[in-house]
């Protein structure tokens, strides 16, 4: 197995810190996909209810995992304190299978599960995935049925292991369009983890960084209408203490992860992506596993991130 990497120029955004001026994009495809197994043409072995663990019970639930060890490349000083990821790719890794599109969502759930425990082990503290957009509710029904019904079951099921592993769950976006018992569960699922530091998983559902900014405006004016704030008080600050990503210590992700070979942030996290490091992976979400995480970071702790600012 190898890998070819080719360095593609990037504009220098301006950073708090120190940044470099391209990314790495790597032109590999490693197929890393567990807990589903591809048979014969037309067909697809996976649990009954595919969710951050199977069915069966082998080992593949984060509760009682032992930690993965940091891969000798990378440095623990230098870890991203919030990692995002645009989880590209499920339903062309499914297509290329003759698969439904199911098919790729569940296989997808599982490499989230790698990610998380990745996460937990390499300490990272804040996890942030594109779920669903607010795109996304064009696609069809049936799509997205499964997909509400996919988070659902994925919640009930690692729930328990999320209080027992120190993880916080938080969702981002606009929650009333979400059916009303998921609606409940994922309040509930707040509450029951809360208090958890040891990593935080910020899932964005019906989510757009559109819909963030807008929202924020929206909670910045009703504020100067109710004569609580002053229009001439209203800054950076301001707004950000009214993004969604208000819930968390770290709202402003350190990089970004995006599968499957598009090159675009696609309306995600636009406010807070300012400073982000970016990059960009071939393979598709349900391939995308240890090695390649690994590289991805690996990459990131070689940039020096400026934020507008300049070395001497």
């Amino acid at each position: 197995m190898f890998s070819l990497r080719f360095p593609v120029p990037l504009v220098n955004s301006p950073s708090s810190h120190s940044f470099h001026s391209h990314f790495y994009y790597p032109l590999y495809h490693r197929s890393q996909t567990q807990g589903l197994a591809v048979t014969k043409r037309g067909s697809v072995a996976a649990p009954a209810c595919v969710a951050l663990r199977d069915d069966a019970g082998e080992g593949t639930s984060l509760d009682g995992e032992s930690p993965e060890p940091l891969p000798d490349e990378l440095s623990p000083e230098l870890m991203p304190k919030h990692v995002a990821v645009i989880m590209d790719g499920n339903g062309r890794w499914a297509k290329l299978r003759d698969l439904p599109p199911s098919a790729g969502h569940q296989a997808g759930v599982q490499s989230l599960r790698r990610m998380v425990r990745l996460c937990c082990s390499w300490g990272i503290k804040v996890l942030t995935v594109f779920a669903f957009s607010t795109d996304n509710w064009v696609r069809p029904k049936v799509e997205v049925d499964f997909l509400l019904k996919l988070f659902e079951r994925t919640i009930n099921s690692e729930i328990d292991a999320f209080k027992r592993e120190g993880i916080r769950i938080s969702v981002i976006g606009d929650s009333s369009k979400l059916p009303e018992s998921l609606q409940r569960l994922i309040a509930s699922a707040e509450e029951d983890t809360k208090n958890n530091t040891r990593l935080q998983l910020i899932v964005a559902v019906s989510y757009s960084g559109k819909y963030d900014v807008v929202q924020a405006c929206k909670s910045v004016a009703k504020k100067v209408k109710d004569g609580d704030l002053y229009v001439d008080d209203i800054n950076e600050n301001i707004i950000e203490q009214e993004l969604e990503t208000n819930c968390t210590e770290f709202p402003y992700p350190d990089l970004l992860i995006r599968t499957s070979g598009e090159l675009r942030v696609s309306n995600f996290l636009l406010w807070q992506l300012a400073y982000t490091e970016l990059y960009f992976n071939r393979d598709l979400w349900p391939d995308f596993g240890k090695d390649e995480f690994a590289e991805a970071l690996s990459s990131f702790q070689q940039r020096q991130r400026r934020y507008g600012g300049r070395h001497s």
